[in-house]
């Protein structure tokens, strides 16, 4: 199976930075897009960023100039760098990928737990 790992959520406040991680595990053959989302209490999860493995990268226009994806595919893993952090950018963080396994010619969309950023003011 596969597993996605993420880490580095917490709180901070405005102005501040964060940088989120997620590792993907297991029997994976490629990845393709990575990305970010979140979800904020209320609302529809959205998508942040997304990179592809050309490194192709998109973002929502309320992060643009602020956060910065990266991916490393040796290890598997997709960065967010977050800046200047505002309090509206408090939501549950989720990473996805696009991946597929050894053992399938297909692939799936996976995600992460979750990890929560709050942003105080």
């Amino acid at each position: 199976q596969v597993q996605l790992v993420e880490s580095g959520g917490g709180l901070v406040q405005a102005g501040g930075s964060l940088r989120l991680s997620c590792a993907a595990s297991g029997n994976i053959f490629s990845i393709n897009v990575m990305g970010w989302y979140r979800q904020a209490p209320g609302k529809e999860r959205e998508l942040v960023a997304d990179i592809s493995n050309s490194g192709t990268t998109t973002y929502v226009d309320s992060v643009k100039g602020r956060f910065t994806i990266s991916r490393d595919n040796a290890r598997k893993t997709v960065y967010l760098q977050m800046n200047s952090l505002k309090p509206e950018d408090t939501a549950v963080y989720y990473c996805n990928m696009g991946i597929v396994r050894r053992t399938s010619q297909y692939e799936n969309a996976y995600w992460g737990q979750g990890t929560q950023v709050t942003v105080s003011s």
